[in-house]
Order: structure tokens, then sequence, then C-alpha cells
């Protein structure tokens, strides 16, 4: 009997005890077919989905992304208006310059410091700038760097290789151009890039993240006036983002130019005046409301925020114990002292509580209420245009004691002492016009009769800002008319004023007192002029008690002058202010002076100018003749 031979071939696997041997297995073969049967199934339902969402249900999407690959666009930024003074002379330009955008499409993450360095930027600010884009199209370009400098540009043109860093990219752009020293300042504001707080407001719904705008005074105000569209560049680029061919340019287009109300010659002459102390000066048409001048020392140059301001110039601004950014001529409330007077003597007159016969003596000041006030001077009897004239403090303790806080307050708030004027520039602030309502109101508190005394030489809880102390006296001195204040040309067409009916008596009385305190002797002497009929009234306030002021030799009096002329029919008004000086408001007359003889003069000279201009042009000779029949008719 035999056996079959355990050999096998050397190419043959032995068999091993307890093994199955599954090679030629037709089960296992018939699973491996089976899987990948399935894994090309789910392949090609994977290819048809991607197929039908790139083909079918998002076309538009897609073809837009792979045109975007090919085709680059660049912003044209658009310069913004030009502001212009009344006589259309240039106060704001724009100059080109040159910016730095970023394309987020191919934008490395590793290039940003190598990028912050070479340009001098901060790279922390840099990289949150970046992320408050990460929620934006990266189609959208994002300007880091504005007025490039010779040595950014050799840097952007060394490095800007497709190979290097190609998601660097300089455009054309315009810059602000701002007067020098600082004039207008506080007026004409500045812009900057808005900001993501302003983005929430309904006002800044339109703009777009990265956009300029308006920041503050004029340029805020008048924002949608001033910016312009921005334009676009498109052109062809290669896989490595090199332009192949320029498809087209839609240019910008410039914002409106806006024409202010603000005459450059008074403006400088006012800035000049305040040099070198704190205060504002405000110079007003009383006729329609037309702001002539307004300047606020100290100020600032606007042109560092042209770009984007340093940290170390906020932080000086920021700082600085004269708050250079406060507009004084609009935010600056202070307790207006005697020029507050004519406000109390036309209330004392309507009422009837006074007239101008009415007399109080003056020994040097008056006992009320169990407490002794004193006045300045000793003046004896005095009446109504003695009292003015000479800003006597007892004749007035006595026309507010008679005439009553709550006759004060409605008349002041006729005037417009206690709200803003509605001037069209941003943040003015309101002033305060105390009554008997006002402190239940605010301090839950009754009204005491000693609190007129103070009030009534325009002490205690009543204040002020320059803008609204010009407005209530100009329309007083106009007979009762109110033009709202307003710093553009166009508005000086649509506006309509609030008329208050005053005995024109009466007006004529206050209007012959503060004739009386420049012409007569009186207080503001200083601010005569030859020739015209100047009117006035000094002012002299305290900022805190007298006795603190005694503790503290920094703090000192406030001084004002409101002045106007010509006496009856005022074409110009002006209200001075100068902070902490320790000295009476005859000290400040001279700076109203200097911009009322400003416009005289000014007026003097384009009169002759016409008159000669008429006596060489015949035909001129009949259209100013017709012009002036047309004006009168």
């Amino acid at each position: 009997m035999s056996f079959p031979s355990l050999e096998h071939h050397s190419d043959q696997q032995p068999l091993l005890p307890g093994k199955i041997q599954l090679r030629d297995d037709p089960k296992f073969a018939a699973t491996k077919m089976a899987v990948f049967q399935y894994s090309a199934v789910v392949v090609f339902l994977f290819l048809v989905t991607g197929f039908w969402d790139l083909q079918i249900r998002n076309p538009e999407f897609y073809n837009e992304r792979a045109e975007r690959n090919r085709i680059k666009e660049l912003p044209i930024v658009a310069p913004r208006g030009k502001i212009l003074d009344r006589d259309g002379r240039v106060i704001v330009d724009n100059h080109s310059t040159w910016s730095l955008i970023l394309s987020r499409e191919n934008l490395k993450t590793e290039h940003l410091r190598q990028i912050a360095d070479g340009l001098h930027l901060d790279y922390t600010d840099l990289y949150k700038k970046l992320q408050r884009y990460k929620n934006r199209p990266k189609y959208e370009p994002i300007i880091i760097k504005e007025e490039l400098t010779p040595a950014d540009m050799a840097f952007v043109e060394a490095h800007r290789d497709p190979d290097t860093f190609p998601e660097m990219e300089t455009i054309e752009s315009q810059r602000r151009l701002y007067p020098e020293n600082g004039i207008l300042a506080h007026v004409i504001g500045y812009t900057g890039e808005i900001s993501e707080s302003e983005l929430d407001l309904p006002q800044y719904a339109k703009y777009n993240q990265g956009q300029i705008v308006g920041k503050t005074g004029i340029e805020r105000e008048y924002n949608d006036t001033l910016i312009g569209v921005d334009g676009e560049r498109q052109s062809v680029v290669d896989n490595r983002g090199r332009e192949r061919e320029l498809l087209g340019i839609k240019e910008a287009k410039p914002g409106r130019n806006l024409q202010l109300t603000v005459d450059l010659d008074l403006q400088v002459v006012a800035e000049l005046a305040l040099e070198g102390r704190r205060g504002a000066v405000v110079a007003l048409n009383p006729q329609n409301g037309e702001v002539l001048a307004m300047a606020s020392q100290p100020t600032f140059d606007p042109n560092k925020f042209a770009v984007r301001i340093k940290n170390a110039d906020w932080r000086e601004l920021t700082s600085d114990p004269g708050n250079p950014l406060l507009n004084r001529a609009i935010q600056a409330q202070c307790a207006p002292g005697s020029t507050f007077k004519p406000i109390v003597a036309i209330a004392g007159l309507e009422t009837g509580s006074v007239d101008e016969n009415t007399a109080f003596n003056c020994p040097g000041g008056a006992n009320y209420f169990g407490h002794y006030y004193k006045c300045w001077a000793t003046h004896g009897s005095v009446s109504l245009h003695k009292g003015m004239a000479q800003s006597c403090d007892s004749y007035f303790y006595g026309v507010g004691n008679k005439t009553g806080i709550d006759n004060i307050a409605f008349y002041a708030q006729q005037a417009g002492i206690g709200t803003k004027t509605g001037i069209d520039l941003p943040n003015e602030a309101s002033g305060t016009m105390p009554s008997t309502e006002w402190k239940l109101r605010n301090f839950r508190q009754k009204w005491f009769a000693g609190e007129t005394i103070s009030v009534a030489i325009g002490q205690g809880a009543v204040t002020v800002t320059p803008l609204q102390l010009a407005s209530a006296i100009g329309g007083l001195a106009a007979g009762g008319v109110w033009h709202r204040p307003h710093m553009t040309v166009a508005a000086s067409k649509v506006e309509k004023p609030r008329e208050w009916a005053l005995n024109q008596e009466n007006v004529k009385k206050i209007v012959y007192g503060m004739y009386g305190v420049v012409n007569e002797g009186g207080t503001g002497g200083r601010a005569k002029l030859p020739g015209i009929d100047v009117c006035g009234k000094t002012g002299s306030a305290q900022v805190a008690s007298a006795e603190y002021e005694a503790a503290h030799k920094d703090v000192k009096d406030n001084a004002w002058f409101i002045g106007y002329a010509p006496c009856n029919n005022p074409e110009i008004i002006v209200a001075v202010l100068w902070e902490n000086v320790g000295v009476h408001g005859q000290f400040a007359a001279p700076t109203a002076r200097d911009v009322m003889k400003s416009y005289f003069d000014k007026k003097t000279r384009l009169a002759e100018a016409e008159a000669a201009r008429v006596r060489t042009n015949p035909v001129a000779a009949l259209n100013s003749a017709f012009l002036f029949r047309k004006l009168n008719n």
C-alpha cells in the first residue's frame, strides 16, 4: 500500500495546521468585488452631486469665483469734496498719495510679520485689523497703510513679486489737506476710517468697513455731501497674479464741494486775537444767522488725523489740560456774568416789574434775604441806562428780585438760553437756564429767592456757550428775531427765523444802554470804532466760589465781551470768551473790536472796488443800477 508524498514544490506554501487557506476562496473574491463596486458607486454619486452643485444649483456662484481668480479688481478712491469759504477760497483740499492694500485671496499669514516690519506697522494692530474683516468676502481688499513714504514704496516694489508677497498692491488715493496752525480745526473737523460702532448706527448703514468718513465738525455733519463714489480698475491676471490685460476702468465720482458762510479774513483775525489764550470767538450776522467766524483755542492739527493719528499724538492731545479737542465756541458751558444783564433787563421791562426810571441805590452792594451781595464799585442812585453802561450789580440785584426767576427764565428761553441753537455742527452743548421747575425736576428741591439774586448778574446755575450768547443777544438787538446759526451758504436760502413780539421801545432802551457801555465811558470803551456805532456788554464770571478761588490761585475768573454794530440794524455780532484769565471783560473787548473792524474794513474795500469798476465800465453801471432797483422793489 502506497501513500501520497508529503513533499511539495518550492513555489507552493505549506499547509499549516489550524489555518484556512482563503486565497482561492470564491467567497473572498466576491467580497472584494462588492467593496470595489460600492466604492465606485459612492465616488460616482459624489462626482454627480458636485456636478449638480456646480452646473445646476449654484452655477453663478462658482462662475463668479472662477472669474474672480482670473480678474483682479482694485478700487479707485474718490476724492472728497473741497470745503470753501464764503468768497470761494479753498479751505480744505485733497492731494494724491499712494496707499497699500492687502489682497486676502492671496494672503499668507506667515507673511504678515515681515510686511508689518517692512512698513513700520504694529504687527498686533495689523493682525486685529485683518480679524475685523474675517466675516467679509475675501475678494474685498484691505487698506493697511496710507500715505506711503519713499521707503515704503521701495519695500513694496522689492517684495510684491508673485513669488514673495503677492498679497501687496498699491493704489492711488486722496488725502485730506487741512489749513496749517489749526485754523478752523474745530469747525472743519477731520476724517478717519469708519469704526465698528459707527457701522452699527442707522446713519452709516450704507457705508462699508474700511471707508473713510467724517469724524467731527463739518466733515461729519456734511459727510454725505462731501464723500464721493469710489471707482474700480479691472484687469486679467495669470495664475501667479501678474496682470496680462486691462479690461476697463470705472472712474471715481468726486464728492461735491461745500461752501461755508465763514469769512477767512475774519477767521484769521479771530484766531490771532485768541493766540496764547484759552477761549473762543464767535461772529454772526444776526440778520440771517450766518457764522462769519468761529475760533477756539487751544487748537489742534487735523492733518495728523488725515491718515491715521499716531498713538503718541493721540495721548498728547487727550492728556493736555487745555483740552484742545474741545470746541469751546459750542461746547464750553460757562456762567455768562454781566453779559446776561440785557436779558434780565428786557424781562423786567416786558413784565412791567421795572421801567427805565426805576432806580436802586448802590453803596457798593445790597442786602437781600439776610445776605450781603457786593457790587464791583460804588455807583449811587442807578436806573436802567446807567446800570447797563456801568454794569452795576446792585441795580440788577434789584431788577432780578422784582422780576422773579420764572419771568427771567421765560424771556431767556425765548432768546435761546438753555437750549441748543441747532447749528449744523455735531455735539453742541445746551447750557442751562434755571427756574423753579428746573430745580424741582433736577434736584427735587424748591427754588429759594436768594438764588435769583445771583442769576440776575449771570452767576449761579445759569450757563451759556459763546455761540448761544451771540445768538441770544443778536436776536434781541434785531428786535426779537432769531435766525438759527448755520455754517453753509446753502442753508442761508431756506432758513426761517423765530420771532417774538417784543415791545420795540423796550428793545431800544436795551440797545441804548449797550451803546453807553462802549461810547459813554462804560466798561466796554475798548471796543469803540471810529465812525461806527458799536454796542456791547462786558462780563466777568466766577468759575468757583470766592473762597475756593482764594485757596487755588490757578483758578481764575472768566472774561466775556459781547458786541455788535451798527447799533441799529446790526450786521455783525461778536462774542468773546477768555477762560481762567482773572481779568474783567473790558480786556476781552479789543478782540471783538478787531473782528468787527476787519468786517467793516473789508466791506468798505469791496464797495470802493465796485464803485471803481462802475466808473470805468458804463455797462456795469447800468447792471448795478438795475440790480439795486430790483432788490429794493
